[in-house]
């Protein structure tokens, strides 16, 4: 059983909805998405009782390391452009990477325990629209390396975003 099927019941697929919903409406992000050739760009949308809205934007080449939300279930959405996503399973000699590309319109959901990177490895930017519920208070970040999954650093709100 997937962290996915853990989840309460309709929670990762309400974060899913909101994420949908608040994606096709950009006229109420309150923010114009930018392109920063440093860094990702991102900007907190809101915050309600029990999920938040992120906007993030991404150059060609641009990622996160690989990390999880802390236990925060959530819902990104390609809003345009393409991104790719790695996540973490099982192989015959430890962890590997899987990676399935994602389009503008395409949302992918996930449980509170998913451990994942994302990278705009097309031409093109891409904006993204992600949900968290509840919101995030901390992520850590991991790397892998002899197919096991080694901590590098946990980020908290507040300090490092």
């Amino acid at each position: 059983m997937s962290a996915l099927d853990l989840e309460a019941p309709g929670r990762v697929s309400r974060l899913r909805d909101i994420a949908r919903r608040v994606a096709a409406e950009p006229s109420s992000w309150g923010v114009t998405p930018r392109f920063d050739a440093a860094a990702r760009w991102y900007a907190r949308l809101f915050a309600a009782a029990d999920h938040e809205a992120w906007l993030l934007t991404w150059l060609p080449g641009q990622g996160t390391d690989l990390h999880d939300h802390g236990g925060s279930a959530g819902t990104f959405v390609v809003v345009s452009g393409a991104l790719t996503e790695e996540t973490v399973h099982a192989g015959t000699d430890g962890a590997v990477l899987r990676s399935t590309p994602y389009t503008a319109g395409d949302a992918r959901p996930f449980g509170s325990q998913h451990v994942h990177r994302i990278v705009n490895t097309s031409a093109e930017p891409a904006i993204s629209l992600h949900v968290y519920g509840p919101a995030l208070t901390q992520m850590t970040r991991y790397r892998l390396a002899d197919g096991a999954l080694r901590v590098l650093e946990i980020d908290r709100a507040g300090v490092a975003w």
